[in-house]
């Protein structure tokens, strides 16, 4: 019987505008209807960006609670994860929502070039945020935007600061950092297993390469895959996707046609170790 595989939705991101993509969803109302439609579709975790009226990336814990209180209340189960990137944002405040305890949080363990800033991680930043983390149940989703962040995690783990067996996202495709290419993946997976042999995993396509990576993370048996507005506004260079629940259901087709089922938010729960909402 195979594994069910977790469809992570990125609904919103730092980036993407209105005039890039008007399904982009950018107020709390719009963030709350777009991750129930995902959820309707087959996604059972919720990454989490807010943003200011001006659309520019916010912090502001109050926008955060907004939308994790619609997201559980119209998701029952769902898993919500906070980002706590860097984009836009004030290191001193990528921390600010986690006391409002969501099931999970972003956490990047190095710095990496993006292409037009330095994505800066610092590891006094990266201690505060994983020690803000364990502290208050949250599980850390280990974002790998360079090998050296595998073992940068490894060095966390040897420090008691996360678990033995994380949960791990490779992102390919970003400009500067990680190459979309099936050989890059397998390298990740080589060094993420051999340090972290109980680890779970996903992997992020990054624009055109959405469909690409998730078809490659399916074929080596990955935990999750993830889609979504952050990462990749279009379906095709032709047409711009209408919604994040389109893409979700891209996605579960491609976890069909290898022989996948969709996981439901509890089977994701369990195979993260989240507990039960």
């Amino acid at each position: 019987m195979s594994r069910p595989c977790i469809i992570a939705v990125a609904i919103t991101g730092s980036l993407p505008r209105k005039e890039d993509n008007p399904a982009v969803p950018i107020t709390v109302a719009e963030q709350i209807e777009s991750t129930h439609e995902a959820f309707e579709a087959g996604a059972s975790l919720v990454h989490i960006h807010v943003r200011n009226d001006d659309q520019s990336s916010s912090s502001d814990p109050l926008r955060f609670a907004a939308v994790q209180d619609g997201v559980r209340k119209h998701c029952p189960g769902m898993i919500v994860q906070f980002s706590t990137g860097g984009r836009g944002r004030d290191p001193a405040a990528r921390s600010s929502a986690l006391s409002l305890g969501p099931d999970m949080a972003s956490l990047t363990t190095g710095s990496v070039n993006f292409p037009s800033i330095v994505y800066e991680n610092h590891p006094a930043l990266v201690d505060d945020l994983a020690t803000k983390m364990k502290a208050g149940g949250i599980l850390p989703e280990l974002e790998i935007f360079d090998l050296s962040h595998v073992h940068a995690a490894r060095r966390l783990a040897d420090r008691g600061l996360i678990r033995e067996n994380p949960h791990i996202q490779f992102v390919l495709g970003v400009k500067n950092a990680l190459a979309a290419e099936e050989r890059v993946l397998d390298m990740l997976m080589g060094e993420a297993k051999l340090l972290f042999p109980c680890c779970t995993w996903s992997a992020a396509g990054i624009g055109r390469y959405q469909p690409l990576v998730m078809e490659w993370a399916l074929a080596r048996g990955s935990d999750g895959v993830r889609t979504g507005l952050e990462d990749n506004i279009r379906i095709s260079r032709e047409r711009l996707a209408r919604s994040n629940s389109e893409l979700v259901e891209l996605a579960a087709t491609a976890i069909g046609r290898h022989d996948r089922t969709v996981a439901s938010a509890q089977e994701a729960r369990e195979a993260l170790g989240v507990p039960t909402a």
